[in-house]
């Protein structure tokens, strides 16, 4: 363990991206740990399916196993680890017995069930795509991996799925686990979807309840349906269009067949601690050609008022706050040897950006400084930076 996994974990960012995305990222993590436990129990889960599937990324090898020592909000605990080429996988059924999290097998459907912390995560056993349900939302991550009837889900995602902060210690040398106290709201997943010839469309998105004050509630869920409402009929002109060019391409090229125009989108609740609420919605979409394009357009509400928070409000209104967060920028893809397709200099002072446990999180676009292959670079700039 060393300083090398902090770094790495301040800077990988989410996975619940196009499947492509996900498993390309993937296989870059330099992340060195890997928590593994065993599932157990009645919940004797098969070895054929997952295990198949991820074969080729595995390489055939199996699960090197070793016990290392972990802080579970501040206690320490031997859990065994594993370093399955460099990505970071967790096992299910001893961590839960830690954290409290309910764990359920159905084995007629063969999936299992995470619940906890006012969040169900669903997958089946032979999966083969890295697919979850979270609070009834699919998205793509790293695939499951299944040996030895112990079953392991990737580290960073199913963590910060189910409301845990990840953190490094670099003084004791050891990853801590740590119980968020968030805010007392709920989430509920609401769908724009629709299905034609020629286009496919799914956009998912969140409505707060639960929260003390139903007026903010309210003003909350309001703004985010108009905007997610907005967004979608924008695109769709642009579906529309796309659709009308390719099937014209295809009457004119008889041997050319272009799969449909889609747009799907996804959102992930980041952070929603000390009366904030920050989360974001990634917009795939495929308009033909060899991929499609995500655009990420993220909210953080003061859930005080209800009302958006400006970046130089999140850092604290320091006033400072753009040179502290290009000085950052500019230390972590020099250390992470991120390569850039054109210099960064500065964001702008309004520059997109959510909020995680520990930072204010800025992102890169595809294409903007990375090849698309890079995914969205994230930099998380720890709060304290700005104190």
């Amino acid at each position: 363990m060393n300083s090398k996994y902090d770094k790495t974990m301040s800077i990988t960012g989410s996975q619940s991206r196009s499947k492509r995305k996900s498993a390309k990222r993937g296989r870059k993590r330099l992340l060195a740990l890997v928590i593994a436990v065993a599932v157990g129990g009645s919940a004797n889960l098969p070895l054929e399916g997952p295990l198949e599937a991820y074969a080729a990324l595995l390489g055939g090898d199996r699960i090197m196993v070793h016990s290392n020592p972990l802080l579970i909000d501040g206690v320490s605990k031997a859990v065994p680890t594993a370093n399955v080429h460099g990505d970071t996988y967790i096992g299910l059924r001893s961590l839960s017995d830690e954290l409290g999290l309910d764990i359920g097998y159905d084995a007629d459907n063969q999936t299992v069930l995470i619940s906890g912390r006012g969040r169900t995560l669903k997958f089946e056993i032979k999966q083969e795509n890295g697919a979850y349900l979270l609070n009834d939302q699919l998205i793509y991550a790293l695939p499951i991996i299944i040996e030895d009837d112990s079953t392991y889900v990737p580290l960073r995602f199913f963590l910060e799925s189910v409301g845990y902060g990840i953190s490094y210690d670099a003084a004791l040398g050891m990853v801590g686990i740590t119980t968020i106290k968030e805010n007392p709201i709920t989430f509920k997943t609401e769908q724009i979807a629709e299905a034609n010839e020629g286009i496919s469309l799914k956009v998912s998105y969140p409505q707060i309840a639960g929260f003390a004050n139903a007026d903010i509630q309210q003003k909350v869920n309001a703004f985010l349906k108009k905007e997610i409402e907005n967004h979608v009929s924008a695109d769709k002109t642009m579906l529309n269009k796309a659709a009308a060019d390719n099937k014209q391409w295809e009457a004119d090229n008889a041997k050319i067949k272009i799969p449909p125009v889609s747009l799907d989108g996804v959102y992930k609740v980041t952070y929603n601690e000390q009366n904030r609420l920050s989360l974001y919605i990634d917009y795939y979409m495929y308009l033909g050609g060899a991929h499609g394009m995500t655009e990420r357009v993220p909210y953080t509400f003061d859930l005080t008022t209800g009302n958006l928070l400006t970046l130089q409000e999140a850092a604290a209104g320091n006033a400072n706050y753009v040179s502290i967060i290009n000085n950052e920028i500019m230390k972590q893809y020099k250390e992470d040897g991120l390569s850039l397709l054109a210099p960064f200099k500065t964001i702008e002072p309004e520059r997109p950006y959510f909020l995680k446990h520990n930072g204010v999180v800025i992102y890169f676009n595809q294409y903007e400084y990375t090849a698309y292959a890079s995914g969205m670079p994230e930099f998380e700039i720890p709060f304290a930076s700005f104190r």
